[in-house]
């Protein structure tokens, strides 16, 4: 027999024609390692191994054959691989698997084993044959992959969390200064009231409570802001209800109703200060001028999301303008110039009766969301 492979000579214990000849054409032709058990025996034993399996291994023909293929493990060999080639051999069928083995010398290599059931004329399974790989270059590459993958999330992550530790500090100054901008402006708020009650001339004293109804509205607009999670954008609708009721409180008018059909919209914070003066001097000019003489009235708000941004309506059923006359009060000259700042369109509607006044904002989509 070849030194390439050894044939056990119980293979002819039936009877049968010699399977040295066929077994040894296969092995000797196969370039990969190749082992050959015999199904028919106790913990099917190897009985056949070519060079190439001794070549890769570090073992002697002699220490091999008579052994089960398991003394190729070691104590870092995955039970679950191994438990795929236990359900085959159990069941008779092919299987793959990938096994980190141990040479003779202790050394280790990755074993891509294909294992393959041989049948006789009767169906039964006589022999097991197994071709195996050498892996261990396309491991260390998958190792090192993941490796790398590893150390990329792991940065990641670090880098994650500082840009999260940073946001949160960002967020917190900001937070602090829309709070102590919130209790100047509620200062400054409390020194104009206490000047107007000391004014005399009802005119001035007039124009006094407008500006203070205005550095209201933009406290207002802080102390949302304050108490917001997302510091990059404000929330139209909660700041409508807030300052509506603040306006019907002070224009002190228990005929007139104000009306809230408020859809959830959002602007970049950087326009809220703008767009809070637009909604107050709306709001205001409504109350004070549209239901003259005691006549009872409703004023309606609303804010809808459009393809053009945020829309917002001020409606009342009140006297309107006089046929052919633009609003000229200072209220509606600050609401040109802010719309102007917020490059939103202004459009007055004559409703008959009343006055209606629909501004469109041009907003990020994505802060609809």
């Amino acid at each position: 027999m070849s030194d390439q492979l050894s044939l056990d000579p119980t293979l002819d214990r039936d009877g049968g024609a010699s399977a040295d000849a066929p077994f040894e054409t296969v092995v000797r032709g196969a370039g990969l390692p190749i082992l050959i058990a015999d199904a028919r025996r106790t913990d099917q034993p190897i009985i056949m191994a070519n060079d190439a399996f001794l070549k890769l291994t570090g073992y002697h023909l002699d220490e091999v054959l008579g052994r089960n293929c398991r003394f190729l493990q070691g104590p870092d060999t995955d039970p679950s691989e191994v438990d795929k080639v236990r359900r085959a051999i159990r069941d008779g069928q092919d299987a793959t698997a990938e096994l980190l083995n141990y040479r003779k010398d202790g050394s280790t290599f990755w074993n891509s084993l294909h294992l393959s059931p041989v049948r006789n004329a009767q169906g039964e399974i006589t022999y097991w044959f197994g071709c195996q790989t050498d892996v261990s270059e396309r491991k260390a590459q998958q190792l090192a992959l993941l490796r790398s993958r590893e150390a990329l999330l792991a940065d990641v992550n670090s880098r994650t969390q500082d840009l999260e530790a940073a946001l949160a500090q960002k967020t917190a100054l900001l937070h602090e200064v829309d709070h102590r901008v919130k209790n100047n402006l509620q200062l400054i708020s409390s020194l104009m009231l206490l000047q107007s009650r000391r004014l005399e001339d009802e005119r001035t004293r007039l124009a006094l409570r407008g500006m203070l109804e205005r550095v209201s509205a933009i406290a207002t607009v802080h102390r949302r802001l304050f108490q917001s999670a997302d510091v990059t954008r404000f929330d139209v609708a909660e700041f409508i209800r807030d300052l509506t009721g603040d306006l019907a409180g002070s224009a002190g008018r228990d005929d007139l109703q104000l009306r809230l059909d408020l859809e959830h919209v959002a602007v970049p914070a950087s326009q809220a200060a703008p767009l809070a003066l637009v909604v107050n001097e709306l709001i205001g000019n409504a109350l004070k001028h549209a239901f003259p003489d005691g006549r009872p009235g409703v004023v309606t708000v609303s804010t809808r999301t459009s393809s053009e941004g945020c829309i917002l309506r001020v409606e009342d059923d009140g006297i309107g303008l006089p046929p052919g006359a633009p609003p000229r009060n200072f209220g509606m000259t600050i609401v040109q110039l802010l719309c102007q700042q917020l490059r939103a369109r202004l459009e007055l509607q004559d409703r008959r009766p009343g006055l209606g006044a629909v501004v469109t904002i041009p907003v990020d989509p994505a802060l609809f969301a």
